[in-house]
């Protein structure tokens, strides 16, 4: 190309703000909305610590898994072209693991939107008791949520925009509230360093996922792929989305973060752990006025829900093929009832998640469990291709030697923390 063609191909279009847009969805959900109920308990200094890891270690995880999606020869969903690289033994590996985050996003959302709506509805006054621990109000829950993300791509990616663009907003308004609140004394003191260098393991999943989008990478490689015959367009347009939405996610992000540690106590955080409630629901029990309670419920609902939509997209298409797999193993097609099969998946989208609202588990303990996933889709595995596969040994570079340990501090997180 030209120079001239080059900036005409390149120019910002509807299409790149469409996919900024939604990285930035993807990662406002569950992780932002708990991230600072686990500083709180730990401390800001471990917020920082692990901070100074993990957003540098995300940024390059993040640009290394485009990099390695977008040269591949047939650039489809990341575990083909991981049993492209690697053989399919290693696909099918990954495409479990991708199962359990969308199992986990299911099971974290239903407890939140749980446990929070009957939070603020109990502090806006419109129940007298805290309905949380009520069966029959979480079953009511879940049957609201499958029932709004069963109705849709279309009707879910139509209202995403603006509900995007407002949770982002909301973010922003919330911290600048939150600033006169501020008070020194709820700053910690400085821990030792045996203390810092464990809790910021264990603080590493919060870090990673509260401006984590990975999910949202491969659609995206694969679409500006398809709509451009040159891959290093393609490359170049991929890598652009994401470093705009990460430079807004990081700044927005960590703002939000310390202006909600400057303003409630270890205490309150404390508080709000053993409640399994986030920080939004336990700031519109604290502080008086209206105001902040309606930023903190439109943030929930947002965040939330939509975060709630997204993973249920992708659990029941993943539910769907494998019970289908395992029914073709012992069924001929023309005796397969997919009617059946289509409400037996909306009966375990409802039973499954109202299981875990009923024994009420740690949402906390959820994202720590959970951090090894991460390490593995987001560090670790993007990684070992590069100095495994001959092709993409172009993309070695020393600073990978950060995502390997970011990596590690998320696959030993769960260790530190409970054993």
């Amino acid at each position: 190309m030209t120079e001239e063609e080059w900036k005409a191909a390149t120019k910002f279009n509807s299409t790149d703000f469409g996919w900024v847009i939604m990285c930035i969805g993807m990662a406002i959900g569950a992780g932002i909305v708990f991230l600072p109920v686990q500083v709180g308990r730990v401390g800001i200094w471990v917020y920082l610590f692990s901070g100074l890891i993990g957003y540098p270690a995300l940024w390059l995880s993040q640009r290394l898994y485009i990099n390695t999606l977008v040269v591949s020869p047939k650039c489809e969903s990341y575990p083909s072209i991981i049993s492209d690289y690697l053989g399919k033994n290693w696909g099918l590996i990954l495409g479990f693991v991708y199962f359990l985050m969308l199992i986990k996003a299911i099971f974290t959302y239903s407890i939140a939107c749980t446990n929070d709506s009957a939070t603020f509805l109990h502090s806006f006054g419109v129940t007298s008791t805290n309905l949380g621990r009520t069966p029959l109000y979480g079953l009511a829950v879940i049957c609201i949520l499958v029932a709004l993300a069963s109705q849709g791509e279309k009707f879910l990616f139509k209202i995403a925009s603006g509900m995007v663009i407002t949770k982002l907003s909301v973010i922003v308004v919330l911290a600048f509230i939150m600033m006169q609140h501020w008070s020194v004394a709820n700053i910690v003191n400085f821990p030792n360093f045996g203390y810092l260098i464990k809790q910021a393991i264990i603080m590493m999943p919060f870090t990673i996922t509260s401006i984590l989008f990975v999910q949202c990478l491969s659609p995206m490689v694969i679409s500006y792929r398809t709509h451009n015959d040159s891959i290093v367009l393609a490359k170049y347009k991929a890598i652009r989305a994401m470093n705009i939405a990460y430079t807004i996610l990081f700044i927005s992000v960590f703002f939000y973060a310390i202006s909600f540690n400057f303003a409630m106590s270890q205490q309150q955080a404390i508080a709000a752990y053993n409640q399994n409630i986030s920080a939004l629901a336990m700031v519109a029990q604290g502080i008086p006025g209206n105001t902040v309670k309606v930023f903190s419920l439109i943030l929930n609902i947002f965040a939330i829900m939509t975060a709630f939509f997204g993973a249920f997209l992708g659990f029941r298409e993943a539910l769907q093929g494998l019970i289908m797999n395992i029914l073709h193993r012992i069924l001929p097609e023309e005796k397969i009832n997919k009617t059946m099969v289509k409400y037996g998946i909306f009966a375990v989208a409802i039973l499954l998640p109202w299981y875990v609202i009923l024994i009420n588990f740690s949402i906390v303990k959820f994202i720590i469990i959970f951090g090894p996933i991460y390490g593995l889709v987001n560090c670790l595995i993007p990684t070992y291709l590069v100095y495994k596969v001959p092709f993409l040994a172009k993309f070695k570079h020393a600073s990978l030697a950060l995502v390997v340990l970011a990596g590690c501090m998320l696959v030993a997180a769960p260790l530190l923390a409970f054993l």
